[in-house]
């Protein structure tokens, strides 16, 4: 019986095809077992955040200076020091001058825009108005409605902190908010905002990507918080070819998009609206699923070029969609 052995040719092909296989299909098993790890880690980080944000008794006043200038340069450190550090474990704390010293990085890519489809490199936000603008201006409405920002005038600096685990955390903060009174007409969302925190998992490294390591925590309202992380998807939802969609048939068109997507609640998209700049949605009003308690048929939806909400009839109405993960 005649033994059969592989040429060289034949070992050297086998090797190539081996090599070409493993160049395709490396990448996407290391990017998906980068994002379950990331996955993993934003719950975890979340749920240090939402055990330590409860022990306040407030989340408003801290860094209140003499001046308006004090307090926009001490308010957002002053709430690392004297708060988030003695409810949470961390290893570095940073002023506005001396953020890459706590792992924040100096430019962020952006989700790709709801108008171009492409990613942006963005500078890191140093303030409140370079994280949304629409913290520190008043909008006029086209209708003629006139809504005035009560909160203008502040501009807090950024801060950072280190934690142990190893993720870089900036926040943002408005020693100013207060709760809302469930006015059902027209009003600002930028004064609900007590914190944002930008979050980068893995520190140091990169890819410095919004929706893979970077990501956001928002808390609204200084007592009965509501802390929240939403993970919007890349692109906004459709109804077959439409780009705007009726409320009664958002979460269909979140299905469709990803089944395991759905409407973001209204605090989740308040929270969307103050890292619009990060998600690549820059204008249009979006539906929540938040259904309307005062009038029937009506539900939540955000107008993301002011920061403007209210309530619309669901059904007769077509708005944008921004499904977020479940």
């Amino acid at each position: 019986m005649k033994k059969h052995s592989f040429t060289m040719a034949e070992i050297l092909i086998s090797l190539t095809i081996i090599g070409v296989i493993a160049a395709i299909t490396l990448p996407s098993l290391r990017a998906n077992i980068n994002e379950k790890a990331w996955a993993t880690q934003r719950k975890a980080l979340y749920s240090r955040m939402t055990q330590a944000l409860s022990m306040f008794p407030s989340l408003n006043g801290y860094g209140i200076g003499a001046t308006q200038a004090e307090t926009d340069q001490n308010a957002a450190i002053s709430f690392v020091t004297e708060g988030l550090n003695k409810v949470l474990q961390i290893s570095n704390i940073c002023n506005k001058a001396k953020l890459k010293d706590c792992g924040i990085p100096d430019t962020i890519i952006t989700m790709p825009n709801m108008s171009t489809g492409r990613t942006s490199k963005i500078d890191f936000p140093k303030n409140l108005t370079e994280l949304n603008p629409m913290f520190t201006s008043t909008y006029i409405t086209g209708s003629g409605d006139s809504f005035s920002n009560p909160q203008s005038n502040i501009n807090t600096d950024v801060a950072a902190f280190e934690t142990k685990n190893g993720e870089s955390i900036a926040v943002f903060y408005n020693p100013y908010c207060y709760s809302e009174t469930g006015a059902t007409v027209e009003n600002y969302t930028q004064p609900y905002m007590c914190a944002n925190f930008i979050y980068d998992l893995n520190g140091r490294k990169g890819p410095n990507k919004f929706g893979n390591d970077i990501g956001f925590i928002s808390v609204l309202y200084p007592t009965d918080s509501e802390i929240v992380a939403p993970m919007p998807l890349i692109k906004n939802a459709q109804n077959g070819t439409e780009n705007t969609i009726a409320q009664s048939d958002a979460a269909a068109a979140c299905r469709v998009l990803d089944n395991n997507s759905r409407v973001p609640n209204i605090n989740e998209l308040q929270a969307m609206f103050y890292n619009e700049q990060f998600l690549g949605i820059s204008y249009g009003n979006f539906w929540s699923n938040s259904i309307s308690t005062e009038r029937n048929n009506f539900a939540w939806r955000l107008f993301f070029k002011t920061g403007t909400k209210g309530i619309t009839v669901r059904t007769a109405t077509t708005y944008y969609v921004r499904c977020v993960k479940k």
